[in-house]
């Protein structure tokens, strides 16, 4: 590897320059990054090493959403893969004043949304033809190893909160989880969705109460 460096005198270069051109000072670059300015090196330069630290801080969040909303980790993973290939097909596309995450969150809730709707128009046809809907793969949701009784309990809870979520219209369904799934502060959801902050506490406070009355009835939700 020696002999594809170039050598120069210590005084002419820069002591951080010479660090951050070393195989491991750009690989330091890289981890201490923003998510913006890896974003403007694979804009600007392809730059294949800081789209896949793209990929590792955002896939498991991805992956996350798609398969809530859809109610299907293996089209989760299937519309992961596609955000991401969106990400780099459509890295010209993206404006550096904006944050990083918004754009990717976009990305990825279009495709979710063409997926339910996919579905719908699908369900549509099938009905006018006089078939069943075909049953939907349920999500398997990461445990720590509990006994078997305590597994069986929380699969039970996990498949009435699948269901739960995926009996809400689009909309109610990404406020909630987005918000207490993955954690989004309600000014961005607002930024994320394009919509008043306001709006977003009465349909998050809305998402909630048809969950609790579905899930629990007599449940009183938390104040959002």
């Amino acid at each position: 590897m020696e002999g594809l460096w170039i050598r120069m005198p210590a005084s002419a270069m820069h002591p951080h320059l010479e660090a951050t051109l070393q195989p491991e000072g750009l690989v330091s670059s890289l981890v201490s990054m923003t998510d913006e300015q890896a974003m403007w090196r694979v804009q600007m330069n392809d730059d294949h090493q800081a789209f896949a630290r793209l990929v590792a801080r955002w896939e498991k969040p991805i992956f996350r959403l798609c398969a809530r909303l859809t109610g299907d980790i293996h089209r989760g993973e299937d519309l992961k893969q596609e955000a991401f290939s969106k990400v780099f097909a459509k890295r010209k596309d993206y404006r550096a004043t904006s944050k990083f995450s918004t754009w990717l969150w976009r990305i990825a809730l279009n495709l979710c949304y063409d997926e339910l709707r996919r579905r719908q128009r699908l369900a549509k046809q099938l009905v006018d033809i006089g078939l069943e809907e075909q049953h939907v793969a349920t999500p398997e949701f990461a445990s720590e190893q509990p006994g078997p009784d305590l597994r069986l309990v929380q699969q039970e809870e996990n498949e009435a909160i699948r269901k739960a979520l995926l009996s809400l219209d689009e909309e109610l369904r990404t406020v909630v989880v987005l918000r207490f799934c993955e954690g989004l502060k309600f000014r961005e959801i607002a930024e994320l969705l394009d919509l008043p902050e306001s709006t977003v506490h009465s349909k998050t406070a809305a998402g909630l109460a048809r969950l609790a009355r579905i899930i629990e009835p007599g449940f009183r939700p938390p104040k959002t």
